[in-house]
């Protein structure tokens, strides 16, 4: 399920877009807080800044033409470092995911430590309307950054290679840009610009310290500049750390129960699967967290029952010393619901994953006094991440039929079919072990050296830019795991002469399994033996990446609006990606994880684009200003071949302070180098993800009749893992997407009377539409459609999954293209800015409100509509306020994200994805027996920030009433304790922040 002051002024742009329509451009000088024009406050925005340092002309974000105000025809947000200091965001990524750039959209962030993402994990990527990060270019200083993370998926940039000490402002284009841009703006543009007007030596540290005492983040940073009569010199050095916060830090996640309701208007819990031991609702319940440990499994027989069972045929039994008689004595049989299902080690596993990132910038450049009066450029980036991640494993040793390790009455059974670890032999008996942590930690090294030449053509205006950059990154992921080839070792055993056991084969210093007993299935297992079946296995991945670009852009010839402007450019690019994982993750020797072949590829891209801007018409009755753009740019990859884009856009300003605008663009995107050749790998889900697996006790109707008509027993347990098989598209006929976006809106800047301030507001409308959309529908996403499908066994989702004699399971989870995505909305901002009481009041606001925000997997299927449901809300927004007097300015903003309806999620998912038809009898159930709706959530932060002389300082609160994220019945989404996970939610809690600047 698809993604401030901050002081995070989209407003910002608001000003300097209502400029754009005037017949002349306003001078746009940042002032002191005593310098007023007309009236009027000036704009101390970061586009108004922008103006001020440029000598002549500027580029704005979404054009290449040089422009002589800062205007845009779409949506541009703009986020300057001093709005991201006062909200108290430690990062430049913390402030590009909060919810005002995102929309409410998820985003991948350390919150994700534990589960499977593209880039790896601890990566942090940003993706625009809900699209995916790789729908989304970054760009720093106008030119692209390159993917970064480890194993085969890297695609994306990773937010924590960002220079953040240097940063001065970012600005965001939400609108599609591939014409202008290249394939991979689809859903819209990040520019980051670093500060180059700093002068000597700047000092920052930063500390964010959550109340609960864990989860802190500190940030020390230089950054410095020197300029001579030809040159200019800056650069920044930056170490970041952030410490983990386990499940047992936060008081939301302790303990997740299963949340299942009753009936109708019943409390959370009330119905839930209540621990004996207490009479309390179980926390870890195997709906929500939990996994089957310190158990047996044992084929169907009778049993001793555990207290709070009423049961007395058990294929799960735990040791019970106190059960002298019956067939399984020393055993007692448990259910679902009775068995352990909880160790105390599992509240270390972590709700946000440790990062510590160390990052260089420089950025020169002379000026030759030739060629145009051309000026030589370079930057050079350097960065280094660590990250890791603790996750809590189960231990299954399937002991086969026969062994002598097996208590003598379970011996001639037989549990399962033969497996990875049984020696080809039937399984007679499977110990559910509670193992402990286990760590993954990954090691990535960034680098980006580029540079160029710019000058004058000696054409009128003309001026030309070459460019060129070389990225390459390097990394390594380590995984502590459990050997199937020593675990299979391990468990082929002959007895001694004294009564102990020895491996059959003994090499490579083998150490047999424990017998079966109390002490084993509890998990105590000698030092010698976990030595022996773990190791540390090390993948490591390359991805390189040579760019070139050439441009030239100035006047065409005089329109009665102005100067028509054009420019022309060429692009090159070459990606290769080269994933080579552990040797035992190749020959799929990593117990219960997945496998994977090496990811190899390569592709280039070249392009041609041009870009025409026409001011038309200026100070005519009804028509202060008319301007139109166009743009098109012709993209041939080697992999896919070519295709044109274009983009036409106008701005109408009938008179001055009010205008309209609109845009309509297309794009086209291959599949990025994971798309087409991720290595074939082959992982495995648990049984319990087979939507048969005890079907009788299920709530949705579908799925109990799809099961029965499979011939299975409402009984039946799936006793084996689900296969899960993926590969790269190039070998499934994978195809390019494309897509469209359309805009339209309005924007007023009136010039209010006396002292009244300045006020600018807009109203954009906004739709963009993917066709082919490349993407992976997820293993259990796919056995759910097919199994809740009202046309089982004949729905598309189906071919996907199969199903052998023995009810083994598997899925096939390759990228394909999804058939449409749509989004559709209505964004609002509004800006503020008066004197008043001696200082500077500042408000913005931003809402954005999603109309549609749906999907249909394959040809076909109905689109189905996610809007209004956790992960894709309709409604959000941000309000943020500022007063500024003297060395003083205070804070306080607030982002708001629109709740979900019990009733609205309940008919999503009940909506069968096939027909678009809402199955009634699921509806109902769900409706009234599961609570998934979720209250509108509101984060407050507040600051006050003293400027005196050469020093900065600022103190503030995020997440100041300590809002948690909402509650939720499990089993619908993936959850951390009884909370969805989803980016949008704070997961820390109330934070503490100290900031604090030198400057020499």
């Amino acid at each position: 399920m698809n993604g401030t002051q901050i002081t995070l002024r989209a407003g910002t742009a608001l000003s300097a877009l209502a400029l754009a329509f005037a017949a002349a451009p306003q001078a746009m000088a940042q002032t002191t807080d005593d310098q007023t024009n007309a009236g009027q406050t000036a704009d101390q925005t970061a586009p108004a800044a922008q103006a001020a340092e440029t000598a002549g002309d500027i580029i704005v974000t979404g054009s290449r033409i040089r422009r002589s105000n800062f205007s845009s025809p779409e949506p541009l947000t703009v986020i300057s470092k001093d709005e991201m200091t006062q909200a108290g965001f430690s990062s430049v990524s913390d402030a590009l995911q909060s919810t005002a750039v995102t929309q409410g959209s998820s985003q991948i962030n350390n919150y994700y430590g534990g589960y499977v993402v593209d880039g790896g994990t601890g990566v942090n990527s940003i993706g625009l309307r809900g699209l995916g990060a790789t729908r989304t270019l970054v760009l720093l200083n106008g030119h692209r950054l390159s993917p970064a993370g480890t194993r085969g998926s890297v695609g994306s940039v990773d937010l924590n290679s960002i220079p953040d000490a240097i940063v001065k402002r970012i600005e965001v284009l939400k609108a599609g840009a591939s014409s202008i841009y290249g394939s991979d703006a689809v859903a819209g543009v990040i520019n980051i610009l670093t500060d180059d007007s700093i002068k000597g030596l700047v000092l920052e540290a930063q500390t964010n310290v959550p109340e609960v005492g864990a989860g802190t983040a500190n940030r020390l940073s230089a950054s410095f500049g020197a300029h001579g009569d030809r040159w200019h010199l800056i650069g920044s050095v930056d170490y970041y750390n952030r410490s983990s916060l386990t499940i047992g830090d936060t008081d939301f996640a302790r303990c997740p129960i299963g949340g299942y309701l009753s009936g109708a208007g019943t409390a959370m819990g009330s119905g839930d699967y209540i621990d004996p031991a207490t009479g309390q609702s179980k926390c870890w319940s195997l709906d929500n967290g939990g996994l089957t440990i310190n158990t047996l499994g044992v084929p169907t027989r009778t049993a001793t029952p555990a207290a709070g069972e009423t049961a007395t045929a058990f294929n799960r039994l735990r040791p019970n010393a106190a059960v002298t008689g019956g067939n399984t004595p020393g055993y007692e049989g448990v259910g679902n619901y009775t068995r352990t299902t909880f160790d105390p080690a599992m509240l270390n596993e972590q709700v946000v994953t440790p990062l510590r990132t160390y990052t260089g910038f420089l950025s020169g450049s002379y000026d030759l006094h030739a060629l145009g009066d051309a000026q030589v450029y370079v930057e050079l980036l350097g960065n280094r991440r660590q990250s890791s991640s603790l996750g809590y494993r189960q231990l299954t040793l399937d002991y086969a039929t026969g062994s002598l390790l097996v208590p003598t009455m379970f011996r001639s059974g037989v549990f399962s079919s033969a497996t990875a670890v049984s020696n080809g032999q039937t399984v007679a008996a499977r110990s559910f072990i509670g193992y402990g942590l286990l760590n993954s930690s990954q090691d990535v090294y960034t680098y980006r050296t580029a540079g160029g030449i710019r000058g004058n053509l000696g054409l009128g205006d003309w001026s030309y830019d070459a460019y060129g950059a070389y990225s390459w990154m390097r990394s390594s992921y380590a995984t502590d795991t459990f050997i199937t080839s020593k675990v299979a070792k391990s468990l082929n055993v002959v007895q001694n002469t004294d009564g102990s056991f020895s491996c059959v084969d003994s090499s490579g210093g083998c150490v047999a399994a424990p017998a079966i007993n109390a002490a084993s299935i509890g998990g105590n297992l000698s030092q010698a033996y976990r030595d022996y079946i773990t190791d540390t296995v090390v993948g490591h991945t390359k991805f390189d990446e040579i760019t070139g670009a050439f441009n030239v852009n100035g006047s065409l010839f005089k329109l009665p609006g102005g100067n028509a402007a054009a420019a022309l450019g060429f692009e090159y690019r070459h990606d290769q990606l080269n994933d080579q994982p552990p040797i035992e993750s190749v020959n799929g020797d990593m117990y219960n994880l997945t496998s994977a072949t090496p990811t190899v590829g390569s592709d280039e891209v070249w392009e041609a684009y041009g870009e025409l801007n026409l001011p038309l018409l200026a100070n005519l009755p009804f028509v202060h200003a008319l301007t139109i753009d166009g743009s098109g740019r012709y993209t041939h990859y080697r992999s896919y071949g070519g295709q044109w884009t274009y983009k036409g856009s106008a701005t109408y300003e009938p008179v001055k302070g009010f205008g309209l605008r609109t845009s309509y663009g297309t794009s086209y995107r291959a599949p990025a180098l994971f798309e087409q050749y991720l290595g074939a790998t082959s992982g495995f889900l648990s049984g319990s993800y087979d939507p048969c697996d005890n079907y009788a006790t299920s709530s949705n109707p579908i799925i109990q009749r799809n099961c029965a008509a499979a011939g299975l027993p409402g009984t039946f347990t799936q006793t084996g893992s689900v296969t899960v098989l993926t590969a790269g598209g190039a070998e499934t006929g994978l195809r390019a997407e494309t897509s469209k976006n359309f805009s339209a809106g309005a924007v007023i800047n009136p010039v209010l009377p006396g002292k009244m301030g300045v006020l600018s507001a807009s109203l954009d409308y906004f739709s963009i539409e993917v066709d082919n959309e490349v993407s992976r529908v997820g293993a259990s996403g796919l056995l759910n459609l097919c199994y809740g499908s009202a046309n089982f066994p004949s729905s598309s989702y189906c071919n996907y999954v199969t199903r052998d004699a023995n009810n083994q399971l598997t899925v096939q989870d390759n990228y394909i293209n999804i058939s449409t995505d749509k989004r559709r909305g209505w964004e609002f901002d509004l800006r503020y800015q008066n004197r008043m009481f001696g200082g500077t009041f500042l408000v913005d606001a931003m809402v954005t409100k999603y109309v549609e925000q749906s999907s249909r997997v394959l040809d076909g299927d109905a689109l189905v509509d996610a809007n209004g449901t956790i992960g894709s809300p309709d409604w959000t927004g941000s309000l943020n306020a500022s007063y500024r007097s003297g060395p003083v300015t205070l804070h306080y903003g607030i982002d708001w994200i629109k709740g979900s309806s019990n009733d609205r999620v309940a008919k999503y998912v009940a909506t069968d994805s096939d027909t678009g038809i809402v199955d009634q009898a699921t509806y109902e159930l769900i409706k009234d027996n599961y609570y998934l709706g979720t209250p509108d959530y509101f984060l407050h932060n507040a600051s006050i920030q003293f400027d005196i002389e050469r020093y900065e300082l600022t103190m503030g609160v995020r997440n100041l009433f300590d809002q948690m994220p909402p509650s939720i019945t499990s089993g619908v989404y993936s959850m951390v304790g009884n909370s969805p996970l989803y980016s949008g939610y704070d997961y820390t809690g109330r934070t503490f922040y100290l900031n604090v600047t030198a400057r020499f």
